[in-house]
């Protein structure tokens, strides 16, 4: 079964410095219908506005992934690390016990797109940790691509609970299918493009619940990228 999650039905703020769209319930922003779905949290589409930033702030309990679109993401933790995120690549962060960090756009021109996914881990108190991996475009190509996972398979992150994460860019005009196993289920989050799942259309900022199936088929119509997340139910 499928059920879509509309871009437009969404939660939207428009801070000025900050637009953010939310799948799920975040911040403010409360539906009783999407608060999540399985272990998968949050997942907040960000526009930050050049030279802006989220200031020092604390997270726990959370595995955090941020994945690039445009632009870049400037990061700093009370761990130490500092990095520049880029497209194609992917940050892990487990908050475990207790982290705070920053998140600004280091460009002064250029606006950063990006979106961020909170994953519940499979235990409270974890010990903070980072992680940061670059993936060849071309291996995200025409695929759907582990990119994050609880054994770190393929070289992807690591992710701290029952769950694999995998993007894809897919050409205008193919396909791709993701197999499901008895008592998983999927979200996948088209992050651009136009494609069809399982016939359906879906478009930029739409997400898709796959549940009861055992896969599902994601066809292109025009170049698009996706993440994919493989569940427990």
């Amino acid at each position: 079964m499928l059920r879509m999650r509309r871009s437009e039905d969404r939660g939207h703020f428009d801070h000025g410095w900050l637009d953010t769209r939310h799948s799920f319930s975040f911040a403010d922003y409360f539906d009783e219908e999407h608060v999540q779905f399985g272990a998968l949290r949050v997942i907040n589409e960000d526009f930050i506005q050049p030279g802006q930033a989220f200031g020092m702030h604390s997270h726990r309990d959370m595995e955090i992934l941020s994945f690039v679109v445009a632009g870049a993401l400037e990061h700093h933790d009370s761990l130490g690390n500092g990095s520049i995120i880029r497209p194609d690549e992917v940050q892990r962060m487990t908050a475990g016990s207790g982290v705070r960090h920053s998140e600004r756009n280091p460009s002064e021109t250029e606006r950063t797109h990006l979106l961020q996914v909170w994953i519940l881990p499979e235990r409270a108190g974890l010990t903070p940790s980072y992680e940061q991996v670059r993936f060849d475009p071309q291996e995200l190509r025409g695929r759907l691509r582990v990119v994050g996972s609880q054994d770190a398979r393929d070289g992807s992150v690591l992710i701290h609970q029952d769950a694999s994460v995998h993007r894809g860019v897919l050409p205008a005009e193919t396909s791709v299918r993701h197999d499901l196993a008895p008592g998983r289920q999927a979200w996948i989050q088209v992050v651009r493009g136009t494609l069809e799942v399982d016939g359906q259309a879906a478009s930029a900022g739409d997400g898709v619940a796959v549940t009861d199936q055992r896969g599902v088929t994601l066809a292109a119509r025009a170049e698009s990228e996706v993440l994919l997340f493989d569940l427990a139910s």
